[in-house]
């Protein structure tokens, strides 16, 4: 039976351009429509559950997609950051009022623009950037990290800590996760190995300054007139309260 009501949606541009996705992915569109947020939505930033898990976020960013073909894992970062921005935007509109020190900015959410990567180095179809390590001559390929791939970096970062709590993991786990092969070698016991033992400093931060230039995403950075006079940029927060200012 068909619904007296009806929802309106709005079609989200993704800064992959859906150029990173397989081409039988509805992802490969560069686009994705979404609907605007109801209170029923406003139970999920509330489910005690989701909120112990840490995954609040992508269970209100999934039920906001129109195309429930769309696996919420297989998005990356960079897009979902872009359709976390246009939830807010659609919801509670572009005003998003923020603390930073002694500051009170109102921040125009509309004024965030997608970071600017070369898009001449992407593949159509393939989520895969080949890179020389300036110190090793070591070759490199390295992915841009999607949903699925940060929930597995922080699983392992988190179970390392239980073995030792002194233990801080997250620069080299990232990094097992973001290299996809070494000198051609693609099983993750090599890739694993290479990091653990081979990968010198400087080439690990030559990969980390690599991955921004090619990794598409929403630009947080905003910039606002202070009580000076002078000009600061601070980082936008993405909590809960992003999505539910009234809390």
């Amino acid at each position: 039976m068909e619904s007296k009501f009806t929802l309106p949606t709005e079609t989200v541009e993704l800064p992959s351009k859906g150029l990173l996705y397989p081409k039988e992915s509805p992802l490969s569109k560069g686009e994705v429509e979404m609907k605007y947020m109801t209170a029923k939505e406003e139970d999920i930033l509330t489910n005690a559950n989701y909120i112990t898990k840490g995954n609040v976020i992508d269970k209100l960013v999934e039920s906001l997609l129109v195309d429930k073909t769309i696996n919420i894992d297989d998005i990356l970062i960079g897009d979902k950051n872009a359709l976390m921005i246009a939830v807010r935007l659609l919801s509670y509109g572009k005003d998003y009022n923020i603390k930073y020190g002694n500051e009170s900015i109102v921040v125009d959410l509309t004024k965030l623009k997608h970071v600017k990567v070369d898009y001449s180095l992407f593949q159509e179809g393939k989520n895969e950037f080949e890179f020389k390590l300036p110190n090793t001559d070591n070759i490199v390929t390295i992915k841009c990290l999607s949903t699925k791939d940060e929930t597995l970096i922080s699983k392992e970062i988190e179970g390392n800590q239980k073995i030792n709590k002194e233990r801080n993991t997250s620069s080299t786990s990232r990094l097992k996760h973001l290299i996809t092969s070494v000198n051609g070698l693609k099983e993750t016991k090599d890739i694993r190995e290479f990091v653990d033992k081979f990968l010198l400093a400087k080439d690990a931060r030559a990969i980390r300054t690599f991955y921004k230039s090619i990794n598409p995403d929403i630009d947080l950075t905003y910039t606002f007139t202070n009580s000076m006079g002078g000009e600061e940029d601070v980082i936008v927060p993405i909590g809960l309260d992003f999505f539910w200012p009234d809390a």
